[in-house]
């Protein structure tokens, strides 16, 4: 009967591999949440005319953005390669092209609506937009990956509503949603998943 029961467990554990992305990493949160952290540390430093890259207000936050970005994304990235490696299954899959999918399409749409907003000197709503698409995004990828995607898209969502309202606190509300909750999520997700691959590792 036992022997029943894990065969059952493994079949299910194979089908769930293969129907949903399990190679989210806590610390690709982790990472992405303190490059967040550092780059809205810089943001005020802009804003603030301490400091510059180009001298125009604009271009860099464009700069800032993109490298914060790529940082995050490389560190995630990295992560995720390194947790399926431990978990001894294959990064790149049907599900990962998929959910590359349903994350990307609200991203690149809520991507040129920024672009609108800052070319109808709107640039005060640019926070809060990025964080309501980029909350859709976690809940649509959500359905196939781990639950707790969702529950992070939906606070994303809420903070970004927030950030609509209380619009001159725009780079305090980014640095609230893609800095802290992202750490918080991480240290979660580290806990809750990774620590199994490492102990299995």
């Amino acid at each position: 009967m036992e022997t029943k029961l894990d065969d059952i467990k493994h079949i299910r554990s194979m089908m769930e591999r293969s129907s949903k992305f399990l190679s989210l990493s806590g610390m690709s949160g982790v990472s992405a949440g303190l490059f967040a952290l550092l780059g809205a540390g810089v943001g005020h430093l802009i804003l603030s005319k301490v400091y510059t890259f180009t001298g125009s207000l604009l271009y860099d936050f464009i700069i800032l953005a993109v490298i914060v970005l790529v940082l995050a994304t490389s560190s995630g990235l990295y992560f995720s390669l390194k947790k399926a490696k431990a978990d001894g299954s294959k990064f790149w899959m049907p599900v990962t092209i998929q959910i590359l999918k349903d994350f990307g399409v609200p991203m690149v749409v809520g991507g040129l609506f920024c672009i609108i907003l800052i070319f109808q000197n709107a640039t005060r709503m640019v926070a809060a937009t990025m964080l309501i698409f980029y909350g859709l995004s976690l809940i649509y990828a959500g359905a196939r990956t781990y639950r707790d995607i969702k529950m992070l898209g939906a606070c994303e969502i809420i903070l970004g509503l927030f950030a609509g309202i209380f619009v001159y606190n725009g780079l305090l509300f980014w640095a609230l949603g893609f800095g802290v909750l992202h750490i918080l999520y991480g240290i979660i997700m580290y806990y809750k998943y990774d620590m199994k691959s490492v102990k299995n590792g």
